[in-house]
């Protein structure tokens, strides 16, 4: 096996062990009351995914690695590590909204209303970078943030409701 075959495999490992993760929670959510907003969109945000994933392994299974950039991936797994242990058991691939659960705005979230999708934006760009592939990384980068620009309002629409929400039940 090659250096990227390497990474690229210990990356599809992590990603399939995030969505066992993110659907062991979403159950678990749902399960205390949670409800899914804005599903439409999540098939495209797979789909973007699991293309970008295999266009890496198309185009840079051979390539050699960039220590550098690779380093920066890196360091971008640790923060998404701490983005998931700041959300725990609230970490999930979908928008779950959970009435009367208090808004998370500890760790990462301190500091960004959206750290994951922040790590994510880095992780698409720079993961193609260390095979040597900036048209991937433009390219994915670009429809990412196409994805995020959907997502991101749907997020807020349904932290917005989840807010009117909690304060109808509070009164």
């Amino acid at each position: 096996m090659t250096t990227a075959e390497i990474l690229l495999a210990l990356v599809t490992v992590q990603r399939g062990l995030e969505l066992v993760l993110a659907r062991r929670n979403t159950a678990q959510l749902k399960a205390r009351g949670a409800v899914e907003i804005a599903s439409s969109h999540y098939p495209l945000l797979v789909a973007l995914h699991a293309s970008w994933l295999a266009s890496l392994w198309v185009f840079g299974h051979d390539q050699p690695v960039n220590p550098v950039v690779l380093l920066a991936y890196l360091l971008l797994q640790v923060l998404r590590v701490w983005v998931m242990a700041t959300l725990g058991s609230r970490w999930t691939t979908r928008i779950i909204v959970l009435a009367n659960a208090p808004l998370v705005t500890s760790g990462p979230y301190r500091y960004l209303r959206h750290p994951n999708y922040a790590v994510v934006a880095g992780e698409i760009a720079a993961l193609p970078l260390t095979l040597h592939l900036p048209g991937i990384a433009l390219f994915f980068t670009i429809l990412n943030a196409l994805v995020l620009f959907i997502r991101i309002r749907a997020e807020n629409r349904g932290l917005a409701s989840w807010r009117a929400l909690s304060e109808e039940r509070a009164t």
